[in-house]
């Protein structure tokens, strides 16, 4: 019998109240149930707006260790009534550590574990070094549905080496949670379709789905002018065709649909993983 799997990836503006951000991600959530999906990705720390535009020290108040994070619990809480896997982004607080984390809560509201952000960004309107340490949990894949899937929070995304080494664990499909848009340095800046591509080259490159949420619309911060995010989520199919997606100005849900064992065939028959040679890549890494 054909193994299919259902997905969704949220797209929303999230300039509201941690409640309000919180709600409307778990509308979309119960519509994208609605539609049949099983795995629901939600865009990057959702649970606010984007606070890393500026460094002030007030938003460390905004994390919390895992099984207190609002998202997490809401999420977790959803998750159980629907009977769907939400890889949840929220800002963690470890101690006197803090992170750019995912809680992967599964279709009983489990949490299976947590994988923290490894690349950090630092630049005009990301200036997220501020904030978070680099991730000290690896890549991690996730077993649900019958499946094992991989989560690559946000610039995580534009490491090729992410989503091999995932792809490397097992994984079939390879979902990214996402705050992308303007570049406040440089206003002929647009990073969208790069974004795209590089995602688009990671479901090519390991013959997998790749799915990627991001917020969409203007985000005020402390009167610092408006930031806008370009949503353009989308999901692509282990050929690297978009299959379904969004515009720059859309609310909404995407949904697709996937056979997982014609995947796994087109997956073998290319050679990718056949093909590899490790040893090579240990003595060119040697010899920089």
């Amino acid at each position: 019998m054909t193994h299919s799997l259902s997905v969704a990836a949220l797209q929303l503006p999230l300039a509201g109240t941690e409640a309000e951000n919180i709600d409307a991600v778990s509308d979309l959530v119960s519509q994208a149930a609605g539609h049949g999906a099983q795995i629901i990705l939600p865009p990057e720390l959702f649970s606010g707006p984007y606070f890393c535009k500026t460094q002030e020290e007030a938003h460390f108040a905004l994390a919390r260790p895992t099984l207190e994070h609002p998202s997490v619990r809401a999420m977790a809480k959803l998750a159980k009534q629907l009977g769907v896997a939400i890889p949840t982004s929220f800002f963690e607080r470890d101690g006197t550590h803090f992170y750019n984390t995912m809680a992967m809560i599964d279709a009983d509201g489990a949490i299976l574990g947590t994988y923290r952000k490894s690349h950090i960004p630092d630049g005009p309107g990301y200036q997220e070094k501020y904030y978070f340490r680099p991730g000290n949990t690896g890549f991690k894949v996730w077993d649900v549905f019958g499946t094992r899937i991989g989560v690559g929070i946000c610039w995580d995304q534009w490491y090729p080496e992410c989503a091999r080494a995932m792809a490397l664990m097992g994984a079939e499909l390879l979902f990214y949670p996402t705050a992308i848009g303007a570049e406040p340095q440089d206003a002929t800046l647009d990073t969208r379709h790069m974004w795209r591509r590089a995602m688009v080259g990671h479901a090519v490159s390991n013959c997998m789905p790749v799915i990627a949420a991001n917020r969409v619309g203007n985000e005020n911060d402390h009167g610092l002018g408006p930031q806008k995010f370009y949503g353009t989520s989308f999901i692509a199919n282990e050929w690297g065709e978009v299959v379904t997606d969004l515009n720059d100005s859309e609310t909404g849900l995407l949904v697709a649909t996937f056979d997982l064992d014609q995947a796994r065939t087109h997956r073998a028959s290319m050679g990718f993983f056949r093909d590899r040679r490790p040893q090579l890549y240990s003595r060119l890494v040697e010899d920089i």
